[in-house]
């Protein structure tokens, strides 16, 4: 997921849709990207889980996309555990010259 999330693209598609729901071509409009392009990113982002899709009810060929908030919340409850500076232990090398 972070190698998917360390694409400049795929990080302002996200805070994008941090905006609510979009549709492709709002997403394109704003950040100045070709549509394939955001599909592309929008399948990847998608296929994590991070980003869901539902179709106009009307409209079926109108297709919106939106913040997982499960998943987003899952996401930042793991990166806000690995990066706590609370987890870091005072440990000294058992090897090399000083062991």
């Amino acid at each position: 997921m972070l190698k998917a999330l360390a694409d400049p693209s795929r990080l302002s598609i996200l805070n994008v849709l941090m905006e609510g729901l979009q549709c492709n071509c709002e997403i394109a409009e704003r950040l100045g990207f070709s549509l394939s392009l955001i599909s592309h990113h929008l399948r990847i982002l998608r296929e994590l889980g991070l980003v869901v899709a539902q179709r106009d009810s009307q409209d079926a060929r109108w297709i919106y996309y939106s913040i997982s908030r499960e998943k987003l919340a899952q996401l930042d409850a793991a990166m806000r555990h690995l990066l706590n500076v609370n987890r870091i232990q005072p440990r000294l090398p058992s090897c090399g010259p000083h062991s």
